[in-house]
């Protein structure tokens, strides 16, 4: 690998040009810092982009995201005005690819590089060693590095008693439902992919059996015929206290669903908002209708089928594990950081406590879109790197942390699943907080 050298020292390295990657890059070209966006594609766009070339993007054909347009866009850059409620997939992909052409920072992204390792140095640089897609590798020096290279890629697989004859693939390969027609499919999860999956394929397999361990609040869409993100002002998402919110939601979502039962949907063994939304208008129909039929957890394997919990069998072709994924950094050592059962120990999600320099964006599951979150992320981060505000000590960036991870253990059920869950309008306002308290704090150069 050709060294860097010293006077290739540059302020910054974006890794990924997913919509994170793409709020980091903007902020950084905004304030006129030297930074590279390394992106393993040959394309923007990320999770976003259907089959993208870098292998990480689980799009099926199908999907259409369910956090609203309006909600959904850049603070600076609305979506165009004829988009649906509910964009596709396709036009999230166009809105990003617009969005680096708007900005004009397209030419700060070098395609088809991969990130093989990021290591601190003693002067408090990281050399970030790279690959292109030829083979050559190089090294170059930067004085922060910004992981946004996404956590919905390295598919988490159950370990499942039993042996199963039929094919089992992960929700990370499911493209489309025409290779399932006439085929008797489990889809193994009940979170916005394993449903979404579901109904897709309840058009054109023979039977579709969708396997769910505690079941969950099936939220729809529209409620009083408005979308879900919009229904309530910011102040009661951010103020209601849980305790009077939870049970207000709840009857909100009742007088616009009804009740699981009447749809043969299983009561969950959790309250409303104690998991991330199940967000979905179709399922309750097509369970109601049989089109989709609901079984409890998966007791065992056998063969050409699968016996459940509540000891029924049935005989199936195919299995879809929409069973989440693990959150990994191959570039980065161990040391550094090294998820287990998906908790990272982040101050806000994105402050490495112990790496100054080191940063993550997007590394949130939010009750809500995810790139207004990543954009204040990204302006907050870009303060810090210019010196435009500090943070606070190591040990209370720890005791935060600590904070936050026994708000999640009490809001939420046990899960991998939830280990990073934060709600839009607290978690916005608080990163908008840092950056204000930050600045109060800064040292007059």
């Amino acid at each position: 690998m050709r060294p860097a050298e010293p006077a290739d020292v540059l302020d910054a390295c974006v890794i990924g040009a997913g919509g994170s990657g793409l709020a980091a890059a903007k902020a950084l070209h905004e304030r006129g810092l030297a930074f590279d966006c390394i992106e393993r594609g040959s394309a923007v766009g990320g999770l976003w982009r259907y089959d993208n070339d870098n292998g990480m993007s689980a799009i099926y054909r199908s999907l259409q995201i369910n956090t609203s347009r309006d909600m959904t866009a850049f603070a600076d850059y609305p979506m165009p005005a004829d988009y649906p409620d509910f964009p596709r997939h396709e036009q999230i992909r166009d809105y990003l690819e617009a969005y680096v052409d708007h900005f004009g920072f397209r030419d700060r992204i070098r395609f088809r590089t991969t990130v093989e390792s990021v290591v601190p140095q003693a002067d408090g640089t990281f050399v970030v060693g790279l690959r292109g897609a030829d083979g050559e590798t190089l090294a170059r020096r930067y004085r922060a590095v910004v992981v946004a290279s996404g956590h919905h890629w390295l598919p988490r697989l159950p370990t499942l008693p039993g042996t199963f004859s039929g094919r089992t693939i992960h929700a990370h390969d499911y493209r489309s439902p025409e290779a399932f027609a006439g085929r008797r499919v489990l889809v193994v999860g009940m979170g916005n992919s394993g449903c979404d999956i579901a109904c897709d394929l309840a058009r054109v397999a023979e039977r579709t059996v969708l396997s769910t361990r505690r079941g969950a609040h099936v939220i729809p869409k529209y409620l009083f015929g408005i979308p879900l993100d919009t229904v309530c002002p910011e102040f009661i998402w951010r103020f209601a206290p849980m305790w009077l919110f939870r049970p207000a939601f709840a009857l909100v979502v009742w007088m616009n669903r009804g009740t699981l039962g009447i749809y043969g949907l299983p009561r969950p063994s959790h309250r409303v908002l104690q998991e991330h939304p199940t967000i979905s208008s179709d399922l309750p129909s097509l369970v109601r209708e049989r089109r989709i039929l609901m079984k409890p957890d998966i007791e065992r394997l056998d063969g050409d089928g699968v016996i459940f919990a509540d000891g029924s069998r049935e005989a199936i072709d195919e299995m879809i594990l929409a069973t989440g994924y693990k959150i990994v950094f191959p570039f980065l050592d161990a040391g550094i950081i090294a998820p287990e059962e998906n908790e990272v120990r982040l101050y806000r999600n994105v402050i490495h406590p112990g790496v100054p320099g080191l940063y993550f964006l997007g590394l949130i599951q939010p009750w809500g879109a995810i790139f207004p979150l990543a954009e204040a992320q990204a302006e907050w981060v870009g303060d810090l790197i210019e010196g435009r505000c500090q943070l606070p000590s190591p040990d209370a960036m720890e005791r935060a942390i600590d904070a936050d991870r026994a708000r999640i253990r009490r809001r939420y059920v046990k899960s991998p699943r939830h280990t990073i869950q934060v709600d839009f309008h607290a978690y916005r306002a608080a990163v908008r907080a840092e950056r204000r308290r930050g600045g109060r704090k800064r040292t007059p150069a």
